[in-house]
């Protein structure tokens, strides 16, 4: 069963994790999702695929009602992230989904329409939340060519998408990283062969570095806090990508 786990909060801002499930079909993924709530007003990260809906409703129900969600934002358009988008909608029809203009003709097989969407700009833009707004950055070709991530500045957290992603064993089931080099051996094969592009992936190491940053928030596998962010990215920054069997 997935449980939500707040991570942080501040002057009625809260920032909560939907973790990882271990009751999941084996077949599945397994996915992080991240509520903001800032007063009556709040967003869903990555919202998961269809078949995790039931276990997200549920967690989310434990710290909010999930009916006053009214924006959800999908780094990309893989299904593991945005393919609830027609249960979502199912829920409250007005809801919009912030995403790549580059999806905007491909996420409505899942459900919606364009009217449901907000297509993001390549550069990135704003969003409204409570008083303070966030950020979508890009993040294109790591691993999707319309990609983004989220930034919040009052916390100083980045939900990174596969961008820091591990495909954990049962066993490590951690909320936040424990050990980094026993952790970042499970990302490694993941980062080579689906992060395609080198260029983009330095863009994205300088620009992480230069942020405040206190938690890196991947769709898969732990959160990484504290100093383990800054050895992530320099990792990252160090490793060969777009490359099979190196």
């Amino acid at each position: 069963m997935k449980k939500a786990h707040v991570i942080y909060q501040q002057d009625g801002r809260r920032w909560v994790a939907i973790a990882r499930d271990p009751d999941k079909r084996a077949c599945v993924i397994d996915t992080n999702e991240y509520l903001i709530s800032d007063g009556d007003e709040a967003l869903l990260a990555d919202p998961g695929g269809s078949e995790v809906f039931p276990a997200v409703f549920a967690a989310l129900s434990e710290v909010i009602d999930p009916l006053r969600i009214r924006r959800l934002f999908a780094s990309h358009q893989d299904p593991d992230v945005i393919s609830s988008l027609g249960l979502w909608l199912d829920c409250n029809p007005q809801l919009k989904c912030y995403v790549s203009w580059l999806w905007s003709d491909f996420i409505p097989h899942f459900g919606g329409s364009d009217q449901s969407l907000i297509a993001l700009p390549d550069q990135g833009m704003d969003l409204p939340l409570g008083r303070r707004p966030l950020r979508a950055m890009p993040a294109h070709y790591l691993h999707s060519p319309g990609n983004f991530h989220l930034y919040d500045p009052t916390a100083s957290i980045l939900f990174s998408g596969d961008v820091g992603a591990a495909l954990l064993p049962a066993d490590q089931n951690e909320l936040f990283v424990a050990d980094f080099d026993r952790h970042i051996r499970h990302a490694e094969a993941f980062h080579r062969r689906w992060m395609g592009s080198a260029e983009a992936k330095r863009d994205w190491c300088q620009r992480a570095a230069a942020l405040p940053l206190d938690m890196l928030c991947p769709q898969h596998g732990a959160i990484y806090r504290g100093a383990d962010v800054m050895r992530f990215i320099n990792w990252f920054d160090a490793l060969p990508v777009g490359a099979i069997g190196r």
